[in-house]
């Protein structure tokens, strides 16, 4: 009798150490982390230098919100915007470091470690987001991505900040010609500053971070920026003149550092991989419906004046930079300029 009851003890506790088992992996993250330390979460430091209420901005702090209730607080991302911990030229040195272990640097900012993702910067290339996202999509796209691993660097997505317009406190610009003597504020690639020399302008590196006291000491006449990131810093306000002109996209790479990537468990980095693909998807979608907001209301402030380029004007001006092409393949090879869409639909 004492055998049979053995057994069934035994049998007991089996089962019971079954379902504890199975609760366990239903829930991987534990649910009450209110009193953890930060020795104890994960934590992810996001820097960037942008406003809160710019696509960028609210999309880090949607994907911050997300993941905190998605891990019942498990990993905490805490974001940091307008450079308040690292300036535009020092954030990507400190993810390198890994003081932080995330960014989301404009493009261009990481051409100075992958010269060829300029062709992202090269005028004219897209006609509109989802061309760039089906770009990115593609083998070429994704041969970009693994470029940056090289350098200690894991690509997550794309967020759209949209498509560049030119201000300036000099004249209008309605020509490509009026460019010509302009001093312009441009961001570290080398394909923005061809762009901008081969029409006799004048482009200047800059921080986005200073970009407003520049304008306002008069040591740059004008810049190119998307509409949320002028509106967002009030650089509108320090010009006369703007040129609805999309003559190039301007998107953000989502980077982390790729040691820190490596150290984190699996069933983490799905979390944040799935969280990522969601916030995505709903940036895109705002970044498109901020920009027609901040047109509108640039229009109806009456406080510049606004042109816009008609479509017979882009195809002049694109023609013009056809040698910034030239340079890229130069430099770069044509393998990546062969993939734009506007060379696939003539093929």
């Amino acid at each position: 009798m004492w055998i049979n009851r053995l057994i069934y003890i035994s049998g007991s506790v089996l089962i019971l150490l079954t379902i504890l088992l199975v609760s366990c992996q239903e829930d991987v993250y534990p649910t009450d982390n209110e009193q953890l330390s930060h020795e104890e979460q994960i934590v992810i430091r996001f820097s960037h230098v942008v406003g809160e209420n710019t696509p960028k901005g609210m999309a880090a702090l949607k994907f911050a919100e997300l993941v905190k209730e998605r891990s019942n607080g498990y990993i905490e991302v805490q974001v940091f915007p307008n450079g308040v911990l690292y300036k535009d030229g020092e954030e990507l040195n400190a993810l390198l470091r890994g003081d932080i272990q995330m960014i989301a640097p404009a493009i261009s900012k990481i051409t100075t470690l992958v010269p060829e993702w300029s062709v992202m910067d090269l005028p004219y290339a897209f006609q509109n987001a989802d061309e760039v996202h089906t770009y990115v999509e593609s083998h070429v796209g994704q041969t970009l991505m693994t470029k940056l691993n090289a350098h200690n660097l894991w690509p997550m997505g794309v967020w759209d900040s949209g498509f560049k317009q030119l201000s300036n406190s000099i004249r209008p610009i309605k020509t490509v010609q009026d460019l010509q003597g302009l001093r312009v504020r441009i961001m570290p690639s080398d394909i923005l500053a061809e762009q901008f020399s081969i029409v006799g302008a004048y482009p200047k590196r800059i921080d986005f971070n200073t970009v407003f006291h520049q304008l306002q000491k008069g040591n740059v006449d004008g810049q190119e920026n998307t509409l949320t990131n002028i509106t967002s810093k009030n650089l509108y306000s320090l010009q006369d003149y703007l040129t609805i002109s999309n003559h190039g996209y301007l998107g953000y790479l989502l980077l982390m550092n790729h040691e820190f990537w490596n150290s984190l468990p699996k069933d983490v980095q799905t979390l944040l991989i799935e969280t990522l693909e969601e916030v995505q998807e709903w940036e895109w979608q705002l970044a498109e419906d901020l920009t027609a907001e901040r047109l509108d209301e640039m229009e109806a402030c009456d406080c510049i004046q606004i042109h816009r380029l008609s479509n017979k004007d882009m195809e002049e001006w694109a023609s013009t930079f056809d040698p910034v092409y030239r340079y890229y393949a130069d430099n770069y090879g044509k393998k990546y300029i062969e993939a734009l869409p506007k060379n696939q639909s003539q093929h």
